[in-house]
């Protein structure tokens, strides 16, 4: 074997397990799905914290939204973050002891405002989420109920979009979709690799503080409690909903952060990745890092095919590899389309731009948690 076909197939599998290959691994190797503990009315205190920028126009109606809940809340905290608007003032006007208001002068971003939230929750568990969305009544009691096993130090919430409009936002419905599958076999299978940002719950005293420039706080914050020898839970039935829709030109800013994030989090926390240092190394690797190199791997796929000494290699994968682009570019370029043989394309050559952007973001300096 020529070091270019250990090249081709190095990649091959590489790429298989980046994208199909590691659901299907976890779903060979999973057992049974985890039984949701019964909801316990009263027996455990609930805090939640959000953290808001300038949010006057929402907060009261998201305020109300959480005080509506199906557990009684010790305390919700607003952590207002150097807001410049009547954020603070509108929060005031909820006449409820359980409101508390914490003003930041100047914004700090929001692993910080995490932080000093959570610091000054009362409960042990400490709800997390956004001003953009919106609870259940029983999605809180739904988090909240897996705690009643003290092994389980944070729990993720499920978040629903309204579907996309255009071919690769599509593509991103369905990337949603397969993520959401993955976490919840993950969960099963001990602990998922990071949280839905805008509905978790941690438990306090397994909470560690994030250094302020943290840009991806629900993944990092699960991954430092899993390290702590916590498990990590996923429940599809505790929802919130996000009015934004899921669209490629919406998601593409957010998923570039992400991305950036995941590269942060790979250079700051490297001993994540070895298997003596944390048991959920194997998982961040295989659903997180692998994606970032994408479009690397698919570069040498298409080098290394090109230099094998058999045709039939070379042939089927520049074929097929132009068939991707062709088809993922249609996708692209017609928004209006919506058939999934130019969404799935589409939306895979979407996340291979966003990796390279977010890759570009995070090399070039911009690295701070925010509000973007």
């Amino acid at each position: 074997m020529t070091a270019w076909t250990a090249l081709f197939w190095i990649s091959g599998i590489l790429i298989f397990l980046a994208y199909p290959g590691y659901p299907l691994l976890l779903r060979l190797i999973h057992q049974k799905a985890a039984t949701a503990p019964a909801i316990d009315d009263g027996e455990i205190t609930v805090s939640v914290v959000l953290v808001v920028r300038n949010e006057a126009d929402r907060i009261k109606a998201r305020l109300l939204n959480l005080l509506e809940t199906q557990t009684e809340l010790q305390s919700l905290i607003v952590v207002c973050d150097g807001c410049t608007d009547a954020t603070a003032a509108a929060a005031r006007e909820i006449a409820n002891p359980a409101v508390k208001i914490i003003e930041l002068e100047t914004p700090q971003g929001k692993p910080m405002g995490v932080n000093t939230g959570v610091q000054a929750a009362a409960a042990e568990i400490v709800v997390l989420c956004d001003a953009r969305q919106r609870f259940e009544a029983e999605t809180i009691p739904r988090l909240v109920r897996w705690f009643s096993d003290p092994k389980n130090g944070a729990v993720s919430g499920a978040l629903e979009i309204e579907p996309a409009a255009s071919a690769g936002g599509t593509g991103v419905d369905a990337y949603w979709r397969l993520e959401k599958y993955i976490r919840r076999l993950e969960s099963d299978l001990d602990s998922t690799v990071g949280c839905t940002g805008a509905v978790y719950a941690v438990r306090k005293s397994a909470f560690t503080p994030m250094p302020p420039d943290t840009i991806l706080d629900d993944v990092v914050v699960p991954m430092q409690i899993a390290a702590e020898g916590h498990r990590v839970r996923f429940d599809a039935t505790a929802l919130a909903y996000d009015p934004q829709k899921l669209d490629g030109a919406l998601e593409l800013r957010r998923k570039i952060r992400t991305l950036a994030g995941n590269f942060q989090m790979m250079a700051r926390y490297p001993s994540w990745m070895l298997p003596w240092s944390h048991r959920l190394w194997w998982k961040l690797i295989m659903h997180k890092y692998l994606r970032l190199a994408g479009p690397v791997l698919l570069l040498t796929l298409g080098c290394s095919a090109l230099m094998t000494l058999s045709v039939t290699i070379s042939w089927i994968t520049t074929a097929a590899l132009a068939l991707l682009l062709a088809l993922g570019g249609l996708g692209l370029a017609l928004p209006g389309q919506k058939s999934k043989a130019l969404a799935w394309p589409a939306g895979f050559l979407f996340l291979q731009w966003c990796v390279l952007r977010g890759f570009a973001q995070w090399l070039l300096g911009s690295k701070k948690g925010g509000w973007r």
